[in-house]
């Protein structure tokens, strides 16, 4: 767990908390915030949006590794996508109570992109 960031807003935008629980939205809001400033400046959002792309990332290859095994495969590929669902709500209710819950080696691949 780390030390909460700043809550309040960085140049009139959004805080670091509520940046980082939008990064788990959808791909599109963390990669916006990896190129927008102020929000690429921040650590913390940076860690959060890595770490929803890698989750989402790692969701996609298992489903479609998932996808060319018959029948048990296709019977997994909802629980897998269930799970990500899980985990990614899991970490946007973290972020917005500013904490750096980081995911077994997604979180240690996240926080070494971010510098966090």
């Amino acid at each position: 767990m780390g030390t909460a960031p700043s809550s309040s807003p960085a140049s009139g935008g959004l805080n670091d908390n509520t940046a980082g629980m939008l990064a788990y939205i959808t791909i599109i809001p963390a990669i916006i915030f990896l190129v927008m400033e102020p929000y690429n400046k921040s650590k913390f959002v940076r860690f959060h949006s890595f770490q929803c792309l890698c989750l989402a990332g790692c969701g996609v290859v298992a489903q479609i590794a998932l996808s060319v095994i018959p029948i048990i495969g296709w019977i997994l590929i909802p629980f897998v996508g269930l799970g990500i669902l899980v985990l990614a709500i899991i970490c946007l209710i973290k972020a917005s109570q500013g904490q750096k819950f980081k995911l077994p080696f997604i979180g240690d691949l996240a926080e070494k992109w971010a510098d966090a």
